[in-house]
């Protein structure tokens, strides 16, 4: 399997300078962009295999949000969150300079691509060599998004989902071998979905680093700090009624992935999202909890055909 280019970009937040991380598959001179945005423990490498499914049309561009994977951790730890994630993204798409933009966001990825939609709609952007879209907005230079994936992810926000994965963001894990570390993950993330012995092999090592003479998790607790004190519910009401208002903008087409299983995307919440929004459409797949991890075949060719269609 190829490997992808590890590169770095600087950003700035109210506590300095720091370094994100990009994982970059295909050719680097074309300027069709795929952006892979992963959820809120994960990395860029969880993207690897749809990655190289795509690289024969795209540069896919798969960050490390701050404080995960290769990136750098953040000073003030109570900065992860959105606006800092979104201004990491903006300074990135200016770096890499592509033309068009289509954006794959699971779980945490999807809640920014929404909300970066939101945003480029709203506003008079121009970033790199994206062309202005007259006929589609007169008036308006606009850093247009050409297709969205949305992985388990809508506006709609599940309180008991979000106090769910409370219990576990936070709490470093520790193993002694890489082979105890899959085990643990097979267990623990099984919501994920069935998955072969060399896919879960992949899905573990992409999320634990060897440091210090054992295997511990790749990214910054600090990250617990920001997601629990969102988990009441006036914070989480006011940021579901902002993401609606983002969703109903987006003015491109919008693939829905659910995993059958799912307790953060209602089989209610998609509904409402296809009635709120003519652009999207839901594909569910089976066995599947939260997140289906876009590993195997069928759910690379389900975006595949969606993204080139």
């Amino acid at each position: 399997m190829q490997s992808p280019r590890l590169n770095y970009v600087n950003c700035v937040s109210t506590a300095g300078v720091h370094r994100m991380a990009y994982w970059e598959w295909g050719d680097p001179d074309n300027d069709r962009i795929l952006l892979c945005v992963h959820g809120l423990t994960r990395t860029g490498r969880d993207f690897d295999d749809i990655a190289l499914a795509m690289s024969g049309e795209y540069r896919v561009v798969c960050p490390d949000i701050v404080g995960r994977g290769a990136s750098d951790f953040l000073l003030n730890p109570s900065l992860y969150a959105v606006p800092q994630y979104m201004s990491d993204i903006f300074t990135l798409l200016a770096r890499i300079n592509g033309k068009t933009l289509d954006w794959i966001g699971t779980s945490m990825g999807g809640l920014i691509g929404m909300v970066f939609a939101g945003l480029v709609h709203n506003a008079d952007l121009y970033i790199g060599n994206q062309e202005p879209r007259h006929e589609d907005m007169p008036g308006k230079t606009g850093l247009a998004l050409n297709k969205l994936v949305l992985n388990d992810v809508g506006p709609k926000i599940e309180l008991e989902s979000i106090r769910r994965i409370g219990t576990y963001v936070g709490q470093a894990l520790v193993f002694e071998s890489l082979e105890n570390a899959v085990e643990h993950m097979k267990i623990n993330a099984a919501s994920f979905g069935p998955l072969n012995d060399q896919q879960w092999l992949a899905f573990t090592k992409s999320v634990i680093k060897f440091q210090d003479n054992a295997w511990k998790s790749h990214y910054d607790v600090g990250i617990a700090k920001t997601f629990k004190e969102q988990e009441n519910e006036g914070a989480l009401a006011a940021a579901e009624a902002y993401l609606w208002r983002s969703y109903k903008t987006i003015d491109c087409p919008i693939l829905i992935l659910r995993g059958e299983n799912s307790d953060l995307l209602s089989r209610e919440a998609v509904t409402q999202m296809l009635e709120q929004n003519k652009n999207s459409q839901m594909v569910e797949i089976p066995q599947v909890g939260h997140a289906p991890t876009l590993m195997p075949d069928t759910q690379i060719q389900t975006v595949r055909e969606f993204l080139l269609s």
